[in-house]
């Protein structure tokens, strides 16, 4: 039987084992460095995925916290608004009590000093001399001492012109007491006289009788939300003084309830004029004067 025997290069072959060996090293280090890359990547997501939501979930807290702030601020406002109306409605109360109790208190005070002088001058009339001795004659007897004149218990040549300078100091003291009395008394008259004439009138003065025009404004509105109406009464201080103003207003507040309101188409050209003068020298901001022009011009009142 032949025999052959051959000879193989495995040269080649080692050659290309040495590259795929070489090959599967790159790829190695390609996948470690692609799982590097990835674990960072995902790091980086997760990252930003936590950013967003801890952004998102900031937002959101932020955004009712804002929502609560504003509903709470209107309710503030709207019960400080509430609050304001009251503190006028009670000032307005307060005012008024105060007027009522001043008017009462005149009156009565009076009436208790009328009765008191009545009651004293018949108090008085009951026991009259015992009166007079206790009002009049006790202060002269524990006064009697000043008016006696000063003597010398000695009677000596040398006290004589003494004594006789004290009686003539003494004379002279009550004579200018009564000059003084005298001269009150006739002051005294003329004052009195002066103002009985200004106070009297004569029949040839009165030229005739007429009747008199005093401007008077009423005012009644609500200042709240209840429905009670506050009436406000304004008089010229001009000729009048506080008993006649207090008998037109009790008048009126008499009265008040007989007067009929109807409606105003437009306020006159003088309230107009007046407004606006006084709008324009106002401190107030434009803002506050346009809204206040526009609730004037809109705005619907009742008149006498």
């Amino acid at each position: 039987m032949a025999t052959f025997n051959y000879t193989v290069d495995t040269q080649p072959m080692a050659d290309e084992m040495s590259s795929v060996s070489r090959h599967v090293n790159i790829t190695t280090g390609a996948v470690v460095a692609m799982q590097t890359a990835v674990i960072a990547a995902e790091v980086r997501a997760a990252d930003h995925v936590c950013n967003n939501v801890n952004k998102g979930f900031y937002s959101l807290i932020r955004s009712q916290i804002s929502q609560k702030l504003a509903k709470f601020q209107s309710e503030v406002d709207s019960n400080i608004m509430q609050l304001v109306q009251q503190k006028k409605a009670l000032l307005s109360i307060k005012s008024r009590m105060e007027r009522d109790y001043n008017m009462i208190a005149k009156r009565y005070t009076k009436l208790f000093d009328g009765l008191n002088t009545n009651l004293k001058n018949r108090v008085f009339e009951l026991d009259k001399p015992t009166i007079d001795f206790a009002s009049k004659e006790i202060d002269k007897v524990s006064n009697r001492t000043k008016y006696l004149t000063a003597t010398i218990p000695i009677s000596q040549l040398e006290s004589i012109s003494t004594s006789q300078k004290i009686i003539a100091s003494n004379i002279k003291q009550k004579g200018q007491n009564v000059i003084n009395s005298m001269k009150w008394f006739i002051h005294e008259m003329n004052i009195q006289k002066k103002l009985t004439d200004e106070i009297l009138i004569s029949d040839s003065s009165i030229s005739k009788v007429g009747t008199s025009y005093i401007p008077i404004v009423v005012c009644e509105c609500n200042r709240d939300r209840t429905e009670h109406l506050n009436i406000d009464i304004f008089i010229t201080d001009a000729e009048l003084n506080s008993s006649v103003k207090s008998a037109i207003k009790n008048k009126l507040y008499a009265e008040f309830g007989q007067l009929t309101w109807s409606k105003k188409a437009a306020p006159s050209q003088e309230i107009a004029s007046e407004f606006s003068k006084l709008l324009s020298v106002s401190s107030c901001s434009t803002r506050i004067k346009d809204l206040t022009l526009r609730l004037f011009q809109t705005n619907n009142y009742l008149t006498i």
